[in-house]
């Protein structure tokens, strides 16, 4: 029989799949639905174009196996194009909560690992 804790941990842990997979197909609508200049990318915008569409991406799928592990990847490289944004081009980004909207499955995914490793401490 399922505990509230298991009940909860599930609901989270396929909310963020689904919302995962929803993310990750705008995205890549994002990025095939316009013409995309690859001649005229900076180093620098090309670091950030790998930590945010394709580390977020990355995160996702690591984090079906393993949450607490993909979240922390996708967190990592959404800090990590904002740092890039910030520190490197000087651009702050006005509307970057947009960003967080797309990383959404990944605090869930840790929501999700950190349940379960507080029911094996209970448990034993």
């Amino acid at each position: 029989m399922l505990d509230r804790n298991s009940l909860l941990r599930g609901i989270i842990r396929w909310t963020a799949r689904v919302l995962s997979v929803f993310s990750t197909s705008v995205l890549i609508m994002f990025v095939v639905g316009e013409p995309f200049p690859v001649e005229k990318i900076t180093a620098t915008q090309l670091l950030g174009l790998i930590l945010f569409p394709v580390g977020l991406v990355i995160g996702f799928a690591v984090a079906w196996w393993r949450e607490g592990l993909g979240g922390s990847i996708t967190i990592g490289s959404l800090l990590a194009f904002y740092a890039v944004f910030t520190l490197l081009m000087h651009e702050p980004l006005s509307d970057g909560v947009w960003f967080l909207v797309f990383a959404l499955p990944a605090f869930l995914f840790l929501l999700s690992a950190l349940l379960r490793r507080s029911r094996r401490m209970v448990t034993t």
